[in-house]
């Protein structure tokens, strides 16, 4: 169905993205394509889907690719059905039930005299009943906009499809339909995702990295498990060489010791016996020039082990390299932090359709749920104080809270990673210190100058753990909301280890239910 030989592609600016992409998927697969943000998985897609031209190799493909793509803004000033591709068919069919019997109204129809029920049909089953196909797309959410190019799936009944992070914006009434389409589906699939719920649904998973594309024969959970093990041989690799390490400078020390003492011994017998002095002169440069030929071997010996350990180091996975030292809340479990009493907020009509009354305790971890549209981000915000009810009241107890959304917008784009860092030092951390911090959060002296609006949402979200963990009072509560929606697998992995070692309230919005089930959550508020 698609085979790619040799694909390399380089950015405008002339930098590499990557090079020698081989790989090969077959009639009815369902392939997944993980790896780090930034790898160019999506770039890939574009390929595959003829949106972007590769910089070298050959692309074979069988069907012509159906394209859902990650991000919907380019799609805004277009309706519907011209984002779908199906306005000149549709309006060639009215014409033709109105009576305009041109030859040309029956070459662009192309005997699709189902189409009309098809678009119907395909997006009552996508949950946009009341959707009209002159509809802009502006008008629509990102999980609409979403539902609108799987819909086109069903229209197009393409034998190639190409999913760029389908689940991204979709509630979870939204993600299990995807899950049942993607379970069905007799089409070949291409799928870059961090849903592990939708990875494994795959028959294959592909990783892309600098070093290419490595296929792992089985779903994600399969992958997992084979990372597990490699991961467990490089740490054993990594331990070796710096035993190997140990041991090559106590043999340099022992050995110089040894060659020391040894000039010094000679030293003294060629004194005693009188040795001319031009004569000393040559054995004393004869011994500084054996001593040092020993060092340098000594060192490069030790290079060349350093060298391999720090290859070794850098090939392990972020969360493993990290040290997070999050602090924890002073408060005592128990404590209401928050009382709402009949609460209610509305924009063109109220959110809910009974009035809320709940209590959130120290040291719970809450999820908020519901479908999109349901206030779970007014309510998270209501929450937070962002927001006031229009109907009912809410308590607050004193407490220090952080408010993260998608974006991790708490950071100021107009600053670089250092300066972002200094603005959480209030307890007067030294700059030293500071970039201590930075590098256990995997930012580099490479980093430190970086301007923050360059960076990806997982080194945002690190950037923002650091900061939390600079500043001089955790917090009692920390809002998440959608945390993990701009995250590559490997950092919703990391922003989970942070969450299960911090100690205090949790309250997050989200759809992915593997990330909440492993942040151990407690208590469910469902909005309706």
């Amino acid at each position: 169905m698609l085979t790619l030989q040799n694909i390399s592609y380089t950015h405008p600016n002339k930098d590499l993205l990557f090079s020698s992409i081989h790989l090969t998927v077959n009639k009815h697969e369902k392939t997944a394509l993980i790896g780090n943000n930034g790898t160019g998985k999506s770039t890939l897609l574009k390929i595959i889907a003829n949106e972007l031209q590769p910089s070298g190799g050959q692309i074979c493909v069988e069907a012509e690719p159906y394209f859902v793509p990650q991000i919907f803004g380019q799609y805004n000033h277009l309706s519907i059905a011209q984002a779908l591709r199906i306005e000149d068919k549709l309006n060639a069919l009215k014409a033709i039930l109105n009576g305009d019997t041109s030859g040309e109204n029956f070459n662009l129809l192309n005997d699709d005299w189902t189409l009309e029920d098809r678009c119907n049909e395909a997006l009552n089953n996508w949950q946009l009943n009341k959707t009209d196909l002159s509809q802009k797309m502006e008008t629509l959410s990102g999980g609409q906009k979403t539902k609108v190019f799987l819909a086109g799936i069903s229209i197009h009944q393409p034998k190639l499809i190409l999913l760029d992070e389908p689940s991204n914006h979709l509630d979870i009434p939204g993600r299990h339909l995807l899950y049942d389409f993607i379970q069905s589906t007799k089409s070949t699939l291409m799928v870059v995702s961090h849903d592990r719920k939708l990875l494994n649904l795959s028959d294959t998973v592909c990783e892309l990295s600098k070093h290419g594309i490595k296929v792992y024969g089985g779903n994600y959970d399969f992958y997992a498990e084979q990372k597990q093990t490699e991961n467990n041989a490089l740490n054993q690799d990594i331990q070796s060489k710096e035993k190997a390490l140990r041991k090559a400078r106590e043999k340099e020390r022992e050995t110089l010791e040894r060659q020391q003492k040894s000039d010094s011994r000679g030293k003294g017998k060629q004194e005693k016996a009188g040795v001319a002095r031009i004569l000393m002169n040559t054995l004393r440069n004869n011994a500084e020039n054996s001593t040092s030929k020993l060092k340098s071997i000594h060192a490069e010996k030790i290079g060349g082990i350093s060298q391999d350990l720090q290859d070794l180091r850098a090939a392990l996975p972020g969360i493993d390299k990290m040290k997070f030292g999050l602090d924890h809340s002073t408060l005592h479990k128990g404590k209401i932090l928050c009382a709402a009493t009949a609460i209610n907020f509305a924009y063109d009509k109220p959110l809910w359709t009974k009035n809320l009354s709940f209590q959130i305790t120290s040291g719970e971890r809450i999820a908020l749920k519901g479908r999109n549209g349901s206030g779970k981000t007014t309510l998270i915000n209501l929450i937070a104080g962002n927001l006031k009810p229009q109907t009912g009241t809410v308590y607050r107890a004193e407490n220090k809270s952080v408010y993260i959304d998608q974006d991790y917008s708490l950071l100021d784009n107009k600053l670089n990673v250092y300066e972002q860092a200094q603005q959480f030092n209030a307890s007067a951390l030294r700059e030293h210190e500071i970039k201590i911090r930075l590098n256990r959060f995997l930012f580099t002296k490479d980093d430190w100058d970086k301007p923050c609006r360059v960076l990806s949402g997982g080194e945002r979200m690190r950037l923002l753990l650091c900061c939390l963990t600079i500043n001089s009072k955790s917090p009692d509560m920390i809002l998440l909301d959608e945390p993990t929606n701009n995250l590559d697998i490997q950092h919703v992995e990391i922003l989970t280890a942070a969450v299960n070692e911090y100690q205090g309230t949790i309250i997050v919005v989200s759809h992915d239910e593997t990330f909440l089930s492993q942040i151990n959550i407690e208590r469910t508020f469902e909005l309706l």
